[in-house]
Parts: C-alpha cells; structure tokens; sequence
C-alpha cells in the first residue's frame, strides 16, 4: 500500500470499516483521512449540502488492523472512489485538497 492511495480498513475489537486516503503506515499503526463505511452512503447523499460533514483523521493501532486494501474496481462493482467521483465530480484527493484537509498527515507525521 503506498501513502495517498484509497483503502478500505477492517477493523476488530469492536468491528469497523472504514473508507478513506491512506496518510500513514508504521509498525504502530494505520493513520486514514476518511469515514466508517456505516456513514458512506450517506454522506454521499448529503454531499454538497448543509449537512455535509468532512472526513475524520484517526490513528488505528495496528493490533486492532484486521485487514486493509485497496479500493478497486472489481468486474462490474465500482470502487467506492468511483462512486465519491461519479457524485463528487472529484477524486477523493481533489475533495480532501480543496477543502484544505492535509493529505499529507499534517502535524500527524512529525
């Protein structure tokens, strides 16, 4: 996996998924700019509306990291970047950019 690509992260203890731009990975843990998978739809239909809320960044110890991947395409499933982009008209690194939301990990990689 390779920084700002888009992941899904699986999660135990308890168990979430969450979807979003991968800011950092180390033996520590996960750091992903994003939102539970619960919320994806959702926000997607409250997207450019008052009610539009932004992307959180959480740092996820690694013990608690089920599994990650990648967000692709599969066949005819499109990715859930492909449906941020088919509603959004952005990529999520255009979203997370214009809205001044550090793809890079901010203060979060010191």
């Amino acid at each position: 996996m390779r920084i700002h690509s888009t992941v899904l992260v699986i999660l135990h203890s308890p168990r979430e998924k969450v979807w979003g731009q991968l800011l950092d990975l180390t033996p520590a843990g996960v750091t992903i700019r994003g939102l539970d998978l619960n919320a994806f739809d959702e926000w997607l239909k409250h997207w450019g509306s008052e009610e539009e809320s932004g992307f959180a960044t959480v740092f996820y110890p690694l013990h608690r990291v089920e599994r990650m991947e990648l967000d692709e395409t599969m066949g005819d499933i499109p990715s859930l970047e492909d449906r941020f982009q088919q509603r959004t008209s952005l990529t999520l690194e255009e979203y997370l950019n214009a809205r001044g939301q550090p793809t890079d990990g901010g203060a979060l990689s010191e």
